[in-house]
């Protein structure tokens, strides 16, 4: 039986049908199964039961809704060769292979000043290479360095494929309605105008309301604040045991886990061996270390990974204003005295951070087309005054420390 006639089910779109045995070899490889052990949403589980969804199931519901795309393309007249149609299933299948476990919490963590797209393409050549050259155009469209700039729109833009996927299955899988957009809607709406991938005008409501729901999923679960505080003391857990694996310390961790542990990885030495251990690693390397290291002998590292398993989560406060220094180092000195810890160690457990969420950027507009053919920018094209609003990046203070 040819690998083209594989289906998948899946809980939002139903039936996704792989479109061609080299995306479903690619599917097949262990780089890209190793995205079924990675959480698409990090520790959100901890805030909404639900969340358990894997960066592996976002691929695939990329791939259903790319297909789609280049349907609506097609039957409008939009020339697109079967090789650009398939280099584009693969730059969007692949197009988050480079995130670590913990996604965002691991990227400030075990590896420096290398971010996951930047993994992503270093995985992409790999599989380049083990597939003769037949991810080539993918690549290019991927670093957005195509000429035909539509078809890396499709991929990365403030419209783009992964967003219409995310922003539907993160809200489907956290049972929060406010996010869920009609992705269908916008696929059939879209068109090519100038090269630019634009949207026609009677779909300028749906675009509002993906704006707008994005907005509010930023609010009320990327950034929501049990999220964040979840987030921030698993980084605090990998930073302290980074601390103590540089003072040579024993650490139980799994092989692959050691090799970022012990070594300092960053830009310059991420070698093609450092490829490997990461296409080793996922979230099941991380849980495990943390629920061995309740019971280590350094009291920040046991405690915090205790906090991390049990969810006895810091207290958070959140507010528009920054906290001020004096209101900082009061809740410091009140806990290092109540926890018995020295001035460095306190740090763990009372921390600040700067939150910032735009929910639209006119820098890379998405672009409305009227009947007459006038390209216009959504903010300025719409007459909901929200949109101008939703312009303006928002910044919130958080202040975490022990209840």
């Amino acid at each position: 039986m040819p690998n083209t006639l594989k289906i998948l089910n899946d809980p939002i779109y139903g039936f996704i049908q792989i479109p061609n045995s080299l995306v479903f070899d690619i599917i097949e490889d262990s780089y890209f199964q190793r995205l079924r052990r990675i959480a698409q949403m990090g520790l959100s589980s901890l805030v909404y039961p639900g969340a358990i969804h894997t960066r592996f199931h976002h691929a695939l519901g990329c791939i259903y809704l790319m297909q789609k795309a280049v349907r609506v393309l097609r039957f409008k007249q939009v020339d697109i060769s079967d090789e650009e149609e398939n280099a584009l299933y693969v730059a969007i299948l692949l197009h988050d292979i480079g995130h670590g476990p913990f996604s965002h919490a691991l990227e400030h963590s075990l590896v420096h000043g290398v971010s996951h797209e930047e993994i992503s393409l270093q995985f992409m050549h790999k599989l380049n290479q083990k597939f003769d050259g037949k991810l080539t155009l993918a690549i290019q469209i991927f670093e957005g360095k195509y000429p035909r700039k539509f078809l890396c729109q499709l991929i990365s833009s403030q419209l783009d494929i992964d967003r219409l996927d995310y922003l539907k299955r993160d809200s489907f899988y956290t049972g929060v309605t406010e996010g869920n957009i009609s992705s269908d809607r916008l696929i059939v709406m879209m068109d090519v105008a100038d090269d630019e991938l634009v949207i026609e005008q009677k779909g300028i409501y749906s675009v509002e309301k993906f704006l707008i729901a994005r907005r509010l999923m930023y609010w009320q679960v990327y950034l929501h604040k049990t999220g964040l505080v979840a987030e921030n003391m698993l980084v605090n857990v990998l930073k302290r045991a980074k601390e103590l694996a540089e003072k040579g310390v024993e650490l139980f961790a799994s092989k692959a886990f050691r090799y970022f542990l012990y070594n300092d990885i960053h830009k310059e030495n991420f070698s093609d061996v450092t490829l490997e251990m990461f296409s080793k690693l996922d979230d099941y390397d991380i849980l495990l270390s943390i629920k061995e290291w309740m019971h280590h002998d350094d009291k920040v590292l046991s405690t915090l990974s205790k906090m991390i398993v049990e969810r006895k989560l810091l207290k958070v406060e959140i507010q528009n204003e920054p906290f001020t220094a004096l209101q900082v180092s009061q809740k410091r000195k009140k806990f290092q005295q109540k926890l018995g810890l020295n001035e460095a160690e306190i740090n763990y457990f009372v921390f600040t951070q700067e939150i910032k969420n735009q929910a639209y950027t006119t820098q890379k507009p998405i672009y409305i087309i009227n009947k007459k053919g006038k390209l216009k920018d959504i903010a300025k094209a719409s007459d909901q005054l929200n949109l101008q609003a939703l312009t303006k990046p928002v910044v919130k203070h958080i202040i975490c420390y022990p209840k």
